[in-house]
């Protein structure tokens, strides 16, 4: 792989966010994806090797549009100064909680979890962090789970408790979520070498996936 091509076509695009520029330089960004979508198959053999429910994936479940939905934004550049591919059973449109890699010039990182579920989804769990929160709290205060992630982001978050629990619930920080996402910087000097590249991405995904696991549980 040479995913420094990636991050290079992503810098003169963000510098270029037209579709004249974009048109005249299609083979760049063909070339860019085609880098990507090995990488994808790559991090997908990896996680399948733990977490058999995305193994029948292929590349293209996983990875997003470079195309940008303007309709409802006053931001009206085409184009995604990023690509992310987002691992989970199902595919990219999926409900259930993910393995996410997000490749950005000055802003790569990997995530997972669930991202703003659904109103249904919400209710079932904050459900299962109501009877089962001792062992969320468990799998986020892990040593090995703390030495990639720093417990859940605190994106769109209650100030005060959902109206079905009570203030002092035990789980009251858990529970104000309206999302259950985690997230961790990825050196770019690691996605630039082959090497490094996917023990960098896989070795995170390995605690990530007993947190997708409680995630997913309370779904099923």
């Amino acid at each position: 792989m040479q995913l420094d091509l990636v991050l290079k076509f992503l810098k003169k695009l963000e510098k270029n966010n037209n579709k004249e520029w974009f048109d005249k330089n299609r083979p760049a960004y063909e070339e860019a994806k085609g880098e990507v979508k090995e990488l994808v198959a790559q991090i997908l053999k990896g996680i399948s090797k733990f977490d058999s429910s995305i193994a029948s994936l292929e590349p293209k479940d996983c990875m997003f549009r470079i195309n940008r939905d303007v309709r409802f934004s006053k931001n009206k550049s085409p184009y995604k100064t990023n690509m992310g591919f987002m691992i989970a059973p199902g595919g990219k449109k999926s409900v259930k909680a993910c393995y996410y890699v997000h490749l950005e010039p000055g802003n790569c990182f990997v995530a997972g979890g669930i991202w703003m579920p659904m109103p249904e989804q919400l209710k079932l769990i904050r459900q299962e962090i109501d009877y089962n929160g001792d062992a969320l709290d468990k799998i986020l205060k892990a040593k090995t789970f703390k030495k990639y992630f720093d417990g859940f982001d605190q994106e769109m978050k209650l100030t005060r408790m959902p109206k079905e629990y009570s203030e002092d619930n035990a789980h009251a920080d858990f529970l104000k979520l309206k999302s259950f996402t985690v997230t961790m910087p990825l050196d770019e000097a690691n996605i630039i070498n082959d090497k490094k590249i996917i023990p960098a991405i896989i070795q995170p995904f390995t605690e990530l996936y007993k947190l997708n696991q409680f995630l997913n549980s309370s779904l099923d």
